[in-house]
């Protein structure tokens, strides 16, 4: 048995013991280090659902998690009890023609952390001690923190959010959204060369944060609507609009000001049901609009890019609490007056 936070409904996140089975041959156990609190895991938390996915069962939440081997399966040969690693949440087939494409992120049997979208659901790694196949696990340095090593995975996401955005070196582009992934995809941007950068929110203190990592601009949308209006002229202004915020209006608001022959790229998760878009706008400018779901190879670039310290996460850092005090943290993490990434540990 070991300890785990786990989700029964809305509102009702427990710490309780949780079975733990033996490794299987390909198989580690990890000691939880440090796990990020999700969007995801907020509206688990919040609603009892995300997206489309709805709780059907008691569920362990979390996925961006890192922590220390104390246990290795009999064929285990890359890692070894001791090694302090991220683990990447995405447990794909392999055998499937989306992995074999290299496109496991779109795998048809993929086991992902703390995820409702199967029955039973797929446990999440918020928990003492958790099972993971030893090819998600990334040996990390002793000197990076945990937590900074938790952040790999969301680094992974907005790393394939600006790979699917194309080319960006030289190119103007709009995030909407200065949440953890908004944050992480201006970072990974800058990264990738893009001249300009406008990010755009309902709050002013992660637009704060945002100019303070590299933001040209930032718009408040609730309070200054019209600034970001002004980029509709002469048939808009931006090569890439990136949509963090998982919110319908803020992706209505992109493809006016995308110009043509430009791209919207959709990484936020919408509420359940169907979204317009404006079609005849798409056709017109030629508009690309594509998805960026979750990451594939982009992981271990994250946690390398992490480790060699080209990606600074302490901006987005706010506060790291123990597991006993969760229903406090996922309280926390939700105020974004008060903080961006929170952390739990035990």
């Amino acid at each position: 048995m070991t300890l785990a936070a786990r989700i029964h409904a809305a509102k009702d996140l427990r710490v309780e013991a949780v079975s733990l089975r033996e490794p299987e041959a390909d198989e580690v156990v990890v000691a939880l280090g440090a796990g990020g609190i999700c969007g995801s895991d907020l509206s688990y938390y919040g609603k009892g659902r995300v997206g489309d996915f709805s709780l059907r069962e008691p569920m362990v939440l979390g996925h961006e998690v890192a922590g220390t081997v104390t246990r290795v399966g009999a064929a285990v040969t890359a890692v070894k009890p001791g090694d302090r690693v991220a683990v990447d949440p995405s447990r794909p087939c392999l055998s499937c023609d989306y992995c074999r494409a290299g496109r496991s992120n779109l795998c048809r049997s993929m086991r992902f952390f703390g995820s409702a979208a199967i029955v039973p659901h797929v446990q999440g790694a918020f928990s003492e001690l958790f099972l993971a196949r030893a090819d998600q696990c990334v040996v990390v340095p002793g000197s990076m923190p945990m937590r900074v090593a938790a952040c790999g995975e969301p680094l992974a996401v907005a790393l394939h959010g600006v790979r699917r955005a194309g080319e960006l070196l030289g190119r103007h582009v709009l995030i909407a959204g200065a949440g953890p992934i908004g944050l992480l995809c201006l970072m990974a941007a800058r990264l990738a060369g893009a001249r300009r950068i406008v990010c755009t929110d309902l709050a002013d203190g992660p637009l704060a944060i945002a100019r303070e990592i590299g933001a040209a601009e930032t718009i408040n949308v609730g309070t200054e609507p019209e600034r970001l209006a002004a980029y509709e002229a002469d048939k808009g202004t931006f090569d890439v609009a990136l949509e963090a915020t998982g919110a319908p209006a803020a992706l209505a608001s992109l493809f006016r000001v995308v110009r043509p022959g430009g791209r919207v790229v959709q990484l936020g998760m919408m509420p359940p049901g169907d979204v317009p878009v404006p079609a005849n706008l798409l056709m017109a400018r030629e508009i690309d609009f594509v998805g960026a779901f979750r990451f594939h190879e982009e992981y271990r670039t994250a946690v390398a890019l992490l480790a060699a310290g080209r990606i600074d996460v302490g901006p987005i850092l706010s506060a790291e609490m123990p597991m006993a005090r969760a229903d406090e943290a996922f309280a926390l993490a939700a105020d974004r007056s008060r903080a961006i990434k929170v952390h739990l540990a035990f």
